[in-house]
């Protein structure tokens, strides 16, 4: 479900990328980034979506949190390959 919603986000006006990471106990973090709040807006009520919410606090999620942040300043390293 994961896999699909994150193909299926990757197709909504608005949308820049996503990061997500999980370790070994099933916890996990995932980041969308949208051009816009209205765009955040429009996926979070997107019928699809809504369905895989609904199904992941059912199913899977003990808990979850939902984020909305403004990026002021992004840093990145990424280390060459030889």
């Amino acid at each position: 479900m994961a896999e699909e919603m994150m193909a299926l986000a990757a197709q909504q006006p608005g949308f820049l990328s996503v990061d997500s990471i999980a370790d070994g106990d099933g916890r996990g973090i995932t980041c969308s980034y949208w051009r816009t709040l209205a765009d955040i807006e429009a996926w979070k009520a997107n019928a699809r979506h809504l369905v895989a919410q609904r199904s992941g606090r059912k199913t899977w999620y003990e808990r979850y949190r939902f984020v909305i942040a403004k990026d002021e300043r992004v840093d990145e390293f990424r280390r060459l390959q030889d």
